[in-house]
């Protein structure tokens, strides 16, 4: 078996890294779940003071699961895209698995290497936001306007 060189893996990596910008561009020109929800189980509003980003998550939960969730606000590509994809990647799920979610997501952007990227699926394609530290409070703020909700809902206990 033949490994590849250092040009190939720089290839490879240019490749994945293309493939992630597409994604978070796809998320950030056609939001999902942008809208809001009429009577909803819990509704949170977050803000970035550093750069403006403002982000309201309304959460539908029914007997300890998220049935729907709508986003809006206002924002750069990288707030805007991780609150789509968080909120594609929340729906279906326990508040239980959504909090496992928000650690592992939180990780991935404090540098650690130690996540399940299965469990995070297309949340990967962020990973790169963790190379510039003023931009990961720009990825992280639906999740943690999200877990304020989850926390309100569960009585401080998510």
């Amino acid at each position: 078996m033949t490994r590849p060189n250092e040009d190939e893996y720089a290839r490879q990596e240019a490749e994945i890294d293309e493939l992630y910008r597409e994604v978070i561009l796809d998320h950030y020109r056609h939001p999902r779940n942008r809208a809001s929800i009429e009577s909803p189980t819990v509704s949170r509003q977050g803000y970035n003071p550093l750069c403006g980003d403002e982000i309201v998550v309304d959460l539908l939960v029914n007997g300890g699961v998220v049935e729907d969730v709508a986003v809006r606000g206002g924002g750069c590509s990288i707030s805007q895209s991780s609150a789509s994809m968080m909120s594609e990647a929340i729906v279906g799920r326990t508040v239980d698995e959504v909090e496992s979610l928000f650690g592992g997501f939180t990780a991935m952007m404090r540098g650690s290497d130690d996540v399940d990227l299965d469990l995070l699926g297309d949340l990967e394609a962020l990973m790169g936001v963790r190379k510039f530290p003023v931009r990961v409070k720009c990825a992280t703020l639906a999740w943690h306007t999200l877990r304020e909700a989850l926390q309100e809902l569960t009585g401080g206990k998510a």
